[in-house]
């Protein structure tokens, strides 16, 4: 590396040293770095927001940039400021992470305390973060792979264009002896994907329900109360300079550990089967997508 009279000009070597830990450099400088904050679950505290602020001031130019995939960027950061950011969002508890060929970071939407959501979310994404995002770290894959956990099947964070998405479901268990087949029908009218319909004096519902939980409990005779919450889990999606829509696993999972499971499947069979610098959806097509989900289930 150079250095003149004001600060250090980092080397192509240097860039991509940085680049490994989290820092991108900014195009617009000769010395300056972007550096991601890792927001485990897309959740901070109070405090944790302070330490960020105080960072952005103290090494970098006071600017914070929120990316797409909930990680807070630090703007500005001098190349000889680095080391000493680092330092000081650890004591805080904060890390600056995100890039190259592993397990990325979480993005969790807010089912927990969305009224939509099925699951709790920040629960499910903390646990991955943990086991996966940190626990794999060193763990070098064909490619990045990305995770996102979606409370409902609004779909707010896109979990079917991730390498692996989970969605929250809610199965209805439809107790057809207290069915009357009403001419207006509560269910009907509370599906909003008009998937139910009376037919033959009972209610039915098409394969095309996505197990929002929308119309739990809206029949007054009691045919739609009982239910189960669980997680449907898709693999091989992707968006980016190639977009692939991901497919969902057959079954509804309704264990947390049986879910965990599965995504340590996929980031092994990432690793082992995966070719160098091809997405898991590659991975998938060329494998065939039952073999794969026959060696997940």
């Amino acid at each position: 590396m150079s250095t003149n009279s004001n600060h250090t000009i980092p080397t192509t070597e240097d860039i991509a040293r940085v680049k490994g830990l989290g820092f991108l450099r900014d195009k617009n400088t000769d010395n300056c770095f972007n550096g991601r904050v890792i927001t485990r679950n897309g959740k901070i505290t109070a405090q944790e927001s302070r330490a960020i602020a105080d960072a952005a001031e103290m090494f970098g130019s006071g600017e914070i940039a929120m990316t797409t995939r909930l990680t807070v960027e630090i703007q500005g950061i001098p190349y000889d400021n680095i080391e000493p950011l680092c330092d000081f969002l650890a004591n805080h508890g904060l890390e600056i992470g995100g890039t190259g060929p592993k397990v990325r970071p979480v993005v969790s939407c807010k089912g927990t305390t969305c009224q939509y959501g099925l699951i709790d979310t920040f629960a499910l994404s903390l646990e991955i973060h943990n086991r996966f995002y940190k626990g794999y770290h060193d763990v070098k894959l064909p490619h990045k792979f990305k995770i996102a956990v979606g409370g409902c099947p609004n779909n707010c964070v896109k979990p079917d264009l991730n390498d692996l998405g989970i969605i929250g479901q809610r199965v209805i268990s439809i107790n057809y002896d207290k069915c009357r087949g009403c001419n207006t029908c509560q269910i009907e009218k509370a599906c909003p994907i008009k998937t139910a319909s009376v037919k033959d004096g009972k209610v039915y519902i098409t394969d095309d329900c996505n197990h929002c939980g929308r119309c739990l409990s809206k029949c007054p005779f009691g045919a739609f109360d009982n239910y189960t919450d669980g997680y449907r889990i898709y693999i091989g999606g992707r968006w980016g300079k190639k977009t692939a829509q991901g497919r969902p696993i057959s079954k509804i999972f309704t264990s947390t550990e049986d879910v965990l499971n599965v995504i340590e499947k996929a980031i092994i069979l990432f690793r082992d089967k995966g070719i160098t610098g091809e997405r898991f959806a590659d991975t998938i097509n060329r494998l065939g997508f039952e073999n794969v989900e026959a060696e997940l289930v």
